[in-house]
Formats: structure tokens, C-alpha cells, sequence
């Protein structure tokens, strides 16, 4: 059966993606080869730990040195995969994207119902009177950004490592994938949990993996495809 087979033939797709999603628009992923993890730091802490909510609270300022050098990319454009998403939606064919992405760009591409796992970094708050920021905020600030308000310290809205996700974006994205009929995991190599989990609650008749490399979950495919996930669905940019 083909991707295009399994879509015409789906009633309810959901989309379950990772960084993989994104590269091929200039965002680098986490662990392949190139990715963020295998790049220097810059300061003397691996990029996990730079990461980490811990890290945020007892070094701020190389937590946002890091983090606007290497989460932020205002500039990126939704690449084929996120047009394509956007446009099955469109035609009633996918009910969701479930990401884990934080970039904001399955938005950016015309996604209506997006389940961001990891938060967005175009949403960040003050941790004291909780008034909202825009990106331009973050990316103004030299190098800390606090609160024009209260004086209180602004964090990204994403989820960093040793914070809980969302129960309630959760709940939700639980609730997508169990319903539908096709679930098309793209981008993410199904190792990060509790998200990776996300695909044992899918009861449907079809999965389609789409990624370079080999995930633990690929005996449970209907398809595998090993290719870049915008060169896969880039075919469905105008569909319908």
C-alpha cells in the first residue's frame, strides 16, 4: 500500500511529529549526526543540561545565551511537510498534529489544531504576574528578559528538561490519536517519553512511519518510509 493509498483511504489522520519535521526548514534536530546534541555548548554543560529547568533557575544568562543562539529561528518557513499537514486538514482528511516541535511553523504553514507537546517559544511568560511575551521580547532582551511590569523574570513557555508536560495538552492529543483511523508519525526517532508513549494508545488500522532512521516502533508499521519527511508528503501540498 502507498502513502497516498492509506490517506485517500483514511477518514481520520493525526499527525505525531518530532524535530525531524522541521530540518528542511533550517531548524537542526537533536540527535542525528549534525544535530543539536552533538554540537559544542559553547560553555562548559552539556546541551541537556543547558536545557533544564534546574539550569534556568541557577544560570539564567547562559540559559538565554544558549537558547537564542540555538532554539530560536524567527526566520524559518514552513517547509513541504508542514504546507502538506495544513492542506489535509483543509480537505477533512487529518483531524490533528500532535508535535513535539516548538517553532511554531505548523501554524505558520495553516494547521488549525496543533498539540504542541514541548510548548512554543512564541509564547513566553513572566514567572511572577504571569503576563504574557512575544518572541520579540525574548530576542530584544540582552541577555535576560524580565518583566515590564513586575520586574519579574520572563521563561520561554516550553517544556524543559525535569518539567512536567501539560496534563491537559496531554489529555488531548491522547484522545486524537485513540480515535483515529491513520496515524502518521513523522520526523522523531520515538525515544523521548512520556510523548514517544503517545503511540501506544492508537487503536486504528493504519500507522505510517516516516523517518531516516530505524525507530523501535517500525515492526508495527503498515508503511516505513526512509526518506526526508517534506520529500514524502510533498506530494499532498495541494490536496483536495
Amino acid at each position: 500500500m502507498t502513502l497516498s493509498e492509506i490517506i485517500d483511504q483514511s477518514k481520520r489522520i493525526v499527525f505525531f511529529g518530532g524535530a525531524g519535521v522541521s530540518t528542511e526548514s533550517g531548524i537542526p534536530d537533536f540527535r542525528s549526526a549534525g544535530g543539536l546534541y552533538q554540537q559544542a555548548s559553547g560553555v562548559n554543560y552539556a546541551p541537556e543540561e543547558i536545557i533544564s529547568h534546574s539550569f534556568f533557575v541557577r544560570h539564567t544568562k547562559d540559559f538565554y545565551d544558549y537558547y537564542k543562539r540555538n532554539l530560536i529561528y524567527p526566520d524559518a518557513k514552513p517547509n513541504s511537510a508542514h504546507l502538506a499537514l495544513a492542506a489535509l486538514e483543509r480537505a477533512g482528511k487529518l483531524s490533528a498534529v500532535v508535535t513535539q516541535n516548538i517553532d511554531g511553523l505548523h501554524q505558520l504553514a495553516g494547521s488549525q489544531r496543533v498539540l504542541e507537546l514541548h510548548g512554543s517559544v512564541l509564547r513566553n511568560f513572566c514567572t511572577k504576574c504571569r503576563k504574557g511575551f512575544g518572541l520579540e521580547v525574548i530576542l530584544a532582551a540582552d541577555p535576560v528578559p524580565y518583566c515590564d511590569s513586575c520586574g519579574g523574570l520572563v521563561k520561554p513557555d516550553v517544556v524543559l528538561y525535569e518539567e512536567p508536560l501539560d496534563g491537559s495538552i496531554m489529555d488531548a492529543a491522547v484522545d486524537e490519536i485513540a480515535a483515529a483511523d491513520t496515524l502518521i508519525v513523522g520526523g522523531t526517532s520515538l525515544v523521548v517519553y512520556p510523548a514517544a508513549g503517545l503511540i501506544n494508545v492508537f487503536r486504528g488500522s493504519q500507522i505510517v512511519l516516516i523517518n531516516k532512521a530505524a525507530t523501535g516502533f517500525d515492526s508495527r508499521a503498515t508503511l516505513t518510509i526512509r526518506e526526508p519527511i517534506g520529500e514524502a508528503l510533498a506530494e499532498f501540498v495541494n490536496y483536495g
